[in-house]
């Protein structure tokens, strides 16, 4: 935590912009200037994110018996770049299970763990998801694993997998899936238009 603030220190006063700054940078100092700009750094995996940007309209799909045909709803999304491209903002507005819903996410690339990672929170809940995943160029999709509360169960948790599916330049899926009684079950899909 100190290395952390001796940096935002340096990079406050300019004094790891300006050469001719009177704050002398030790070979520390430079080494940790320079590892905090590889960590900030807007590589192609955060290039690649921008396909996501822009208005989608939502069809989405919730299986809550796996054995009836699943309730569907229309919504809308919104997804931008902040902080130069290093991350992507979504503001999702819809309806599950009749009632009005609003959700909120961040997508991006952590250079330093070199994974991709999706955060999730929403109207329905007080919860907080996170997910780590990498991207398949042959079938041009992510895949995230993480795990989520159990509203049945306080305390315990469900394994998650979801999958991102890139169809075209205007139509991309998400389809989530929860490990029940032992078994992957897909208990949701949202099918994305471009508008």
């Amino acid at each position: 935590m100190k290395a952390y603030v001796l940096v935002l220190a340096l990079v406050a006063t300019g004094a790891v912009a300006d050469d001719k700054s009177p704050a002398a940078m030790s070979k520390e100092q430079q080494d940790m200037a320079a590892a905090f700009e590889r960590m900030g750094a807007v590589r192609a995996e955060h290039r690649q994110l921008e396909y996501f940007a822009g208005d989608w309209k939502t069809k989405t799909s919730v299986w809550m018996d796996p054995k009836q045909p699943p309730e569907v709803s229309e919504g809308t999304s919104h997804c931008e770049a902040v902080f130069g491209g290093r991350y992507f903002e979504t503001r999702a507005e819809g309806q599950m299970m009749g009632q009005p819903f609003s959700g909120r996410g961040v997508t991006g690339f952590d250079n330093l763990s070199g994974q991709y990672f999706a955060t999730w929170y929403d109207s329905m809940s007080t919860g907080f998801f996170l997910a780590y995943g990498s991207y398949d160029k042959a079938s041009n999709q992510y895949t995230y694993r993480g795990s989520m509360d159990d509203p049945m169960a306080p305390k315990t948790k469900i394994p998650v997998r979801a999958v991102v599916r890139i169809v075209d330049a205007s139509h991309h899926a998400f389809d989530w899936y929860e490990e029940r009684g032992g078994k992957e079950v897909k208990t949701m899909q949202i099918e994305y238009t471009r508008q």
